[in-house]
């Protein structure tokens, strides 16, 4: 890298700072169908353009990934930035505070620096590799709860558009297990939220069946800068590439990875008798 992660901090929270006040003053505006019950708003588009601006004129050596305009700059370069405008877009519409922007410094398939901003919430959490996690001023680190039936678990939204019946699949024989093991699951429609508050200590862990940088880049150095064990549902640890996205307290890790192992091998015979 040609500049420590640190340095790229003040640029990364000018950033969210500018997508802060559009969200925060303006209306969502047309929605933009992106598949199946899937869309953005004209507030997505015109947040994602502002901070591509702001990245692109403080940042220029660096790449830029958006959930809405795919990848500006050298799609190959060693360091990008990957951008969620408004995560959380359906709360948003539908008037829900539960809604962040997602901001995360990704280098060679690892995030090493991350902003989430939550604009109705009032909070901004970020973190820089090696040197912890954030809310405001506040260090924040991650729940001490060390049994799986006192957690509370977030889980991600469920799939939409194509094998989402074969994706759902794996997502509600997990919501089955949990349902009769945790304390309590949460579903908030928002990864970055999830991830920024299982660091806050807010949430025991959180599950999301899929993985796109923009989701979750910010908030997987954030938990992981906060004490979280962050990995794939396989147990590796996670990277761009993961197929999930899987933050826990460590107190809980155990107990939880050996429920995904063991739901994912019963979905796998479950398939393979109703294949036979």
């Amino acid at each position: 890298m040609t500049a420590s992660p640190g340095a790229l901090l003040p640029a990364a929270i000018e950033a969210v700072a500018l997508a802060n006040e559009l969200i925060r003053s303006r209306l969502p505006g047309p929605l933009t169908a992106k598949g199946d019950r899937d869309m953005a708003t004209e507030l997505d588009f015109a947040v994602e353009r502002t901070v591509r601006g702001h990245l692109r004129e403080r940042t220029p050596g660096v790449a830029v990934l958006g959930e809405e305009e795919g990848v500006s700059g050298d799609p190959d370069a060693e360091l990008m930035w990957a951008l969620d405008p408004i995560d959380g877009t359906a709360n948003l519409v539908h008037g829900m505070p539960l809604t962040g922007v997602s901001l995360g410094l990704i280098h060679r398939g690892r995030p090493i620096l991350g902003v989430i901003d939550l604009p109705f919430l009032g909070v901004r959490y970020w973190a820089v590799e090696h040197t912890g996690a954030y809310a405001g001023d506040r260090r924040i680190a991650t729940s001490r709860t060390a049994r799986l039936n006192e957690a509370i678990v977030a889980v991600g939204d469920y799939a939409v558009g194509v094998d989402a019946d074969e994706k759902n699949g794996l997502r509600l024989a997990l919501n089955e297990q949990l349902a009769g093991r945790v304390q309590r699951v949460r579903m908030l429609g928002s990864a970055a939220i999830d991830l920024a508050w299982v660091a806050d200590g807010k949430l025991d862990a959180s599950m999301t069946m899929s993985n796109k940088p923009w989701d979750t880049a910010a908030g997987v150095i954030i938990a992981r800068e906060a004490g979280a064990v962050v990995v794939d549902q396989d147990g590796s640890d996670h990277t761009s590439s993961s197929a999930a996205t899987i933050a826990m307290a460590p107190g809980v890790a155990e107990e939880l990875l050996a429920l995904v192992a063991w739901t994912q091998e019963e979905v796998t015979a479950l398939r393979t008798r109703r294949g036979a």
